[in-house]
């Protein structure tokens, strides 16, 4: 069975930083796709970033370039998205996810599973 177990979402003050993680079971870690999504109350569900299976390519939403830092660990089966000065605007609950295609993909329906989704609010 997989699952994601995403997790690190909190209150934090606008400028803070913050690091969510997240942990997969149940697959072959290294030959998968994963990407971090969020979605505001309201608002439908938007892309933030992905990384390739062997960290060669990432992909970010234009908003949080140069803010934001997506990075894995094959041998921890686990995705990381340090956030750093945290606006308002980014408060939402952030879902990582997993693909099993080879190109990295910004579309929210390739991507197979998903995890539960934790919440970050950005305080101003």
């Amino acid at each position: 069975q997989v699952q994601l177990r995403d997790s690190g979402g909190q209150l934090v003050q606008a400028g803070g930083s913050l690091r969510l993680s997240c942990t997969a079971s149940g697959l072959t870690f290294s030959n998968y796709v994963m990407g971090w999504f969020r979605q505001a109350p309201g608002k439908e569900r938007e892309f933030v970033a992905a990384i390739s299976p062997q960290s060669l390519t990432k992909v970010y939403l234009d908003s949080v370039k140069g803010r934001f830092t997506i990075s894995r660990d094959n041998a921890k089966n686990t995705v990381y998205l340090q956030m750093i000065s945290l606006k308002p605007e980014d408060t939402a609950v952030y879902f990582c996810a997993a693909d099993s295609s080879y190109v990295v993909v910004r579309t929210e329906r390739v991507y197979d599973y998903w995890g539960q989704g934790t919440q970050v609010t950005v305080s101003s």
